[in-house]
């Protein structure tokens, strides 16, 4: 064999491998590059930009239609839905919020939640209560029964007991019907009408020794005397009456009357009457003044104080803490049972307000060339490489295919 010749039967196997590698490799780079179009004299150099950046609004469309079209069905969507509102994590979100919110109002140094606190009140009370309190007050049976367990349970049962009766014997025996009070009422009574139709009374309707003294002697200068005495002799009169308020043992006898003073001892259908007469007294004014007081009492109330009060008594309350967790749970268990029936609709009202294609197609064009091409490398680098390595070993087999064909045509 002429060795001088052996370069014909070795280059083109190692040509045809080089070129076939290279190739490939130049194929692929070309999917992505150049990044912008090449001109020359005002002509765009062909292939340029590469394949994908020339064509990235349509590969985002389709992207984003094969996207939506096997992979974020609505059925999809609605699994994925169900897998992210499960109850636990619902509840979880719920207190966390909660908890927020508690941690917010402790923290409130501008005292927002106070004046929030405060006109919600204001408005209820003042507002929106008066109105509802008229409406409720127009039927029969509004507060029949609370009344009614409320005269029943305190007002029947209620009696004085006999320290409370001293003391109210004693302010009306001082305070309410002094010696002085007595005297001008005596005063005030005794005037010349009503002691000529005194007078005439025991003269005409008496009888027996009565009628005798009635008539032989009258009242009438008596009760005269009795007035002009009370007027004229006023600390003589207070006195009289103070010592026969002693001598008759008024206050013993008061404080005894007031001890035994109690429902109990009226009669049944008296005290059926009276309950019944209380429940339409107080239905009739809060049907006609009820309102009205609730204004007043609304308007001179300070109700940024009251919020302040009830603010901390949340704050520092441990029935709030130890509850959050139960109303995180009951708020999820609610959701879960309108998830459960309304689902399907409102994801398929949430994919047109998402725009879940047009976020993709906006998110893919935006991107530049060269950070698609490290994703895409990023992602397939093994199997790009083993298409340029493959390039190179089809080159080579190509070459000694080649190499064979010249040995044939030798021998």
């Amino acid at each position: 064999m002429d060795w001088s010749h052996l370069w014909l039967y070795v280059s083109p196997p190692i040509l045809g491998g080089i070129i076939g590698y290279f190739t490939n490799d130049i194929a692929i780079k070309m999917l992505f590059r150049p990044y912008r179009s090449i001109y020359v004299f005002g002509r765009r150099v062909p292939f340029t930009p590469g394949l994908i950046p020339r064509n990235q609004e349509r590969l985002a469309k389709n992207i984003s239609n094969t996207i939506m079209g096997s992979l974020l069905t609505p059925e999809e969507l609605q699994k994925l839905a169900k897998r992210l509102l499960e109850t636990e994590r619902v509840q979880s979100a719920i207190l966390w919020l909660l908890q927020l919110a508690i941690e917010q109002v402790q923290g409130d140094t501008n005292q927002k939640s106070i004046k929030v606190v405060a006109s919600i009140l204001r408005d209820l009370l003042g507002e929106s209560l008066p109105r509802l309190l008229k409406v409720l007050a127009r039927q029969e049976n509004f507060l029949e029964a609370q009344i009614n367990q409320i005269f029943d349970q305190v007002l029947l049962e209620f009696q004085l007991t006999e320290e409370q009766a001293k003391r109210l014997a004693d302010w009306l025996l001082e305070a309410g019907l002094p010696p002085d009070v007595l005297r001008q009422a005596v005063v005030d009574f005794l005037t010349d009408k009503t002691i000529q139709t005194i007078d005439d009374n025991l003269r005409e309707k008496t009888s027996g020794t009565y009628w005798v003294v009635a008539n032989l002697f009258g009242v009438r200068n008596t009760l005269t005397r009795l007035r002009t005495f009370c007027l004229d002799e006023k600390e003589a009169t207070n006195e009289r009456l103070r010592e026969l308020i002693q001598d008759l043992q008024m206050r013993d006898r008061l404080k005894k009357l007031f001890q035994d003073l109690s429902f109990q001892n009226l009669p049944v259908g008296t005290v059926r009457q009276l309950r019944k007469t209380t429940r339409e007294s107080v239905r009739n004014y809060l049907q006609t003044s009820g309102g009205n007081l609730l204004q007043e009492l609304t308007e001179s109330a300070d109700w940024e104080n009251i919020s302040v009060l009830l603010l901390n008594r949340l704050q520092s309350s441990p029935v709030v803490n130890t509850s959050l967790e139960v109303v995180s749970q009951e708020l999820a268990l609610i959701l879960e049972k309108y998830l459960e029936r309304d689902l399907e609709a409102i994801v398929a009202q949430i994919i047109p307000i998402l725009s879940i294609d047009q976020v993709i197609v906006d998110r893919v064009k935006s991107t530049s060339p060269a950070d698609l091409e490290a994703a895409i490398e990023g992602i397939v680098k093994n199997e790009l490489q083993a298409i340029v390595t493959l390039g190179g070993i089809l080159g080579f087999v190509v070459g000694t295919f080649q190499v064979g064909l010249l040995l044939l045509n030798k021998f």
